[in-house]
C-alpha cells in the first residue's frame, strides 16, 4: 500500500505543468494577424471566444477523460457515444487537417522567400508578385518530407527541436513584440486603431464582416489533446478547472497582445495575411535602429516551425496507427518501423500534402488560396467538437452511473447549457467560415468558388471516412490482435451499438485483463452491473497515473 502511495505521488504533475502544457498546445501568434482585421474589437472577439467555446471545451472534456480515461482520447470517448465509425471519423478528420493546414502553407513560405533576407523592400515586392514560387515551394516541400523521415524516428529522435522550436519561434517574438511595441509608442507614434474603449465594441457590416472571426473559435482548438493527462493531478476535480481557467487567461493574453499590436501598427487596409507579420517587426525594428530585426524573426518562426512540423506529422499518424491496429485500417498503414512509428502512414499523409501545395496554381492568388483552405480546416474541426460535445450529451443519458472524478457543474442543467454553448458556438463558426468574406471575394474569383471549393473539400473527406468505415467492417484481417486499444464498455456489455445501461462499473475495471478491441471480449460485463464503495476503492487504488497514458 505504502508503495502504491508513492508512486501516485512520484507520478503527479502540477498545476502549472498542465497548464504550461495547455498554453504551449493552443497559444500562439500566428493566428493573429487574421484577427487583426478588427482591430480593437478582436478583444471582444477572444473573449467571446473563451467564454462561448473554450470554457464549455475544457469541462465537457475533463469529464470524458475522467470518466473514460482509457486510450484513445477523443476516439475513445466517441467511439463510446456514438459508435466506431464517428470515432474513426474524429481521427480522420485530425488527420486530414494536419495535411491540409501544413499542405496551405507551402505557397506562404514560397511567397516570403525574400523575408529570409536584410532586403525588406524586395521581400515586400517579392510576396505580392512571386516569380519561380514552384522552384521555392519544392524546396520546402523537401524540408517537410525530411523532417517526416526524422519523425519516424520516434520522439527522442526530435524532442528537443521541438521543445525549444516553440520557445524560440513563439515567446521570444512575443516578448520583443511588446518591449518594442512599448518603445513605438513612446516616441510618439499613433495606433492606427481607436485605442479607447468604444473600439472593443464589434462594427456591423453585414454577415461578410464577420467570416474571419471563425478563426477565433479555431485558436482555441487544441485543448482536448491534453485531458488525457488529468489523472496524473492529484485533485482532478479542483486541479483540473484550475489548470483550465489560467491557461485561458494565459491563452487569452497572448492572442490579444499580439492581434491588438498589428492592428496598431498596420492600418486595416494594408493589411496581408502572409506577410504583415514581417511588417510590424519591420517597423518595431526601426524604432531602434534595426528594421532588419524583421529578418530575425522570419528565421526563429523557422524554428517554430520545424518544432510544429515534425511533431504535427508524428501525432495524428501515431494515434490513428494505433486505431488502425484494432481493424479501421489495411495493414500496410497499420505497419511501425522498428521505432513503433507508423512511417507509410507519415508519408502519406506528407505526400498529400504536398499535392495540396502544387494546387496553388488552380488558384488566382496565394493569399486567396491560405485563407479559403484555413476556413476549409475552421470547418473540419468545428465538426469534430460537434460529435464532442453530442458524445459528452449522450454519454451523460445512456451512461449516468459511470463513475466520472470530475462532472461538469451545475447538474442536467449545467452539462446542457455548456454543451449547447459549444455546439451553437461551433456551429456558428462553420456558418462564418463558409460565409464569402469581403476582405478575399477578389481574391478567390467569386464567392461562388470559394463557397464550393470548401464545400465539396469537406464533403471528400467526410466521403473517406465514410468508405474507410465500410470497408473496415469487411475486412476482418485488418485487426491486429496485439493493438492497444481496449475494447469499448457497450462492447464488454454485450451491446450491438451504444446504449442505454446502469452500470457504475468503472471503465478501467472493465477494460482490466481484455482483449484487445477487434478481438473477442474475454470477460463480459452486464450492462446493470453494479459495484460496491469497496470494490470502487479497490479499483481507485489499482489506477496508478502514468506519465504516458
Amino acid at each position: 500500500m505504502e508503495n502504491k502511495q508513492s508512486m501516485r505521488t512520484q507520478n503527479y504533475i502540477s498545476v502549472l505543468a498542465l497548464t504550461m502544457m495547455n498554453v504551449t498546445m493552443i497559444a500562439g501568434i500566428g493566428n493573429d494577424v487574421q484577427q487583426s482585421f478588427y482591430g480593437l474589437s478582436a478583444v471582444t472577439y477572444f473573449a467571446i471566444g473563451a467564454i462561448c467555446f473554450f470554457i464549455p471545451t475544457a469541462l465537457v472534456t475533463a469529464e470524458l477523460a475522467t470518466g473514460w480515461g482509457n486510450r484513445g482520447g477523443i476516439f475513445r470517448w466517441v467511439g463510446e457515444g456514438l459508435g466506431r465509425g464517428w470515432a474513426l471519423t474524429c481521427l480522420l478528420i485530425l488527420w486530414f487537417q494536419t495535411m491540409i493546414n501544413f499542405g496551405m502553407g507551402m505557397p506562404s513560405f514560397a511567397a516570403t522567400i525574400m523575408f529570409y533576407t536584410p532586403n525588406y523592400d524586395a521581400a515586400v515586392k517579392f510576396a505580392q508578385h512571386p516569380q519561380h514560387e514552384i522552384l521555392i515551394m519544392t524546396g520546402f516541400i523537401i524540408l517537410y518530407w525530411i523532417l517526416t523521415f526524422i519523425a519516424t524516428k520516434g520522439v527522442k529522435a526530435f524532442a528537443n527541436i521541438a521543445k525549444y522550436g516553440v520557445i524560440v519561434g513563439t515567446l521570444i517574438p512575443l516578448i520583443a513584440m511588446i518591449v518594442l511595441t512599448a518603445v513605438w509608442l513612446v516616441e510618439g507614434h499613433k495606433p492606427a486603431i481607436l485605442m479607447t474603449p468604444k473600439g472593443l465594441i464589434p462594427k456591423w457590416n453585414g454577415m461578410s464582416t464577420l467570416a474571419l472571426a471563425a478563426g477565433v473559435f479555431f485558436s482555441y482548438t487544441g485543448i482536448d489533446m491534453n485531458a488525457a493527462h488529468i489523472k496524473q493531478l492529484k485533485k482532478p476535480e479542483k486541479d483540473f478547472p484550475k489548470a483550465m481557467f489560467i491557461s485561458m487567461i494565459l491563452a487569452f493574453i497572448i492572442f490579444v497582445v499580439g492581434t491588438v499590436i498589428i492592428a496598431m501598427i498596420v492600418p486595416e487596409k494594408q493589411i496581408n495575411v502572409i506577410y504583415t507579420l514581417n511588417t510590424v517587426f519591420h517597423v518595431l525594428g526601426s524604432t531602434i535602429g534595426m528594421p532588419w530585426l524583421y529578418m530575425v524573426l522570419v528565421w526563429a518562426c523557422l524554428c517554430n516551425l520545424l518544432a510544429n512540423v515534425i511533431t504535427n506529422m508524428a501525432g495524428p499518424s501515431f494515434m490513428l496507427g494505433q486505431a488502425g491496429g484494432s481493424g479501421f485500417l489495411p495493414n500496410w498503414f497499420q505497419q511501425k518501423n522498428k521505432h513503433s512509428m507508423p512511417a507509410h502512414l507519415m508519408y502519406t499523409q506528407i505526400a498529400g500534402m504536398t499535392i495540396i501545395a502544387y494546387l496553388v496554381k488552380m488558384i488566382p492568388n496565394v493569399e486567396g488560396f491560405v485563407i479559403m483552405l484555413t476556413q476549409t480546416i475552421t470547418v473540419l474541426y468545428m465538426l469534430y467538437y460537434i460529435l464532442m460535445f453530442i458524445t459528452f450529451l449522450k454519454l451523460r443519458h445512456d451512461q449516468p452511473n459511470r463513475p466520472r472524478s470530475f462532472r461538469v457543474p451545475g447538474g442536467k442543467v449545467g452539462a446542457w447549457i455548456i454543451a449547447l454553448m459549444g455546439l451553437i458556438s461551433s456551429v456558428f463558426a462553420i456558418i462564418l467560415a463558409i460565409y464569402p468574406p469581403a476582405q478575399v471575394k477578389a481574391e478567390v474569383g467569386s464567392p461562388f468558388i470559394y463557397v464550393s471549393v470548401i464545400i465539396i473539400l469537406v464533403l471528400v473527406i467526410l466521403g473517406i471516412c465514410l468508405l474507410l468505415y465500410q470497408l473496415s467492417k469487411k475486412h476482418t484481417d485488418w485487426v491486429d490482435p496485439n493493438n492497444k486499444f481496449s475494447p469499448f464498455t457497450w462492447e464488454i456489455e454485450g451491446l450491438d451499438k451504444p446504449g442505454k445501461v446502469n452500470s457504475n462499473v468503472p471503465t478501467s475495471v472493465m477494460s482490466r485483463d481484455q482483449n484487445p478491441m477487434g478481438m473477442p471480449i474475454k470477460r463480459r460485463y452486464s450492462p446493470d452491473q453494479q459495484v460496491s464503495e469497496k470494490e470502487f476503492e479497490e479499483a481507485e487504488e489499482n489506477e496508478l497515473p502514468r506519465q504516458d497514458s
